[in-house]
């Protein structure tokens, strides 16, 4: 059986108490809240990365 699959049926058996409840929440809230600014607004270029471009590589003599 698939590990998703085991802790549905833990989670089912034995559901998380209201404090685990809010704490996914918002975990869940501040990802989907990320994804809405950077879907709205798009990625700042300040966080793009760039290629590095390479040198001649030094050789010992």
């Amino acid at each position: 059986m698939p590990p998703f699959l085991m802790r549905m049926l833990l989670w089912l058996r034995h559901p998380p108490s209201r404090n685990q409840r809010i704490a996914i929440a918002v975990i869940c809230g501040i990802g989907i809240g990320f994804a809405a600014v950077e879907w709205l607004v798009g990625w700042p270029e300040w966080l793009t990365p760039e290629r590095v471009p390479r040198g001649p590589r030094l050789t010992a003599p």
